[in-house]
């Protein structure tokens, strides 16, 4: 499961700065949609290894808890949509109290750092 980690976050992280910090740049519009290529490519591996699952390793860990919260990352681009069994497990995640938790903690901790 963590080897699907190191190979999901690196393009998530790539488009997220494509689109954050490199919107202005000429070549952007050419960029975009290759990053986009390979999350797809990756999510596509993801949806097969989870195929009708709940979870990634049978039962719910700290790799789906982590996994999650590089999914999210996606939330507004609208590629969890095209893969129904990760939109479905992203949100069966965010249900529950753990990752609830845990999410809380680091939003506690961010915006402590930010005042």
């Amino acid at each position: 499961m963590f080897a699907a980690l190191s190979t999901m976050e690196p393009p998530i992280v790539e488009r997220e700065t494509a689109t954050l910090l490199e919107r202005d740049a000429t070549w952007h519009e050419q960029r975009l949609p290759m990053v986009e290529d390979r999350i797809r490519k990756r999510l596509g591996e993801l949806s097969d290894r989870l195929g009708n699952a709940d979870w990634l390793g049978g039962a719910f860990s700290a790799g789906d808890l982590v996994m999650i919260g590089v999914l999210r990352r996606l939330d507004r681009s609208g590629l969890l949509d095209e893969r129904p069994n990760l939109f479905a497990y992203v949100a069966r995640g965010e249900a529950r109290p753990a990752f609830r938790r845990a999410f809380d903690a680091q939003l506690a901790v961010a915006t402590a750092a930010s005042t």
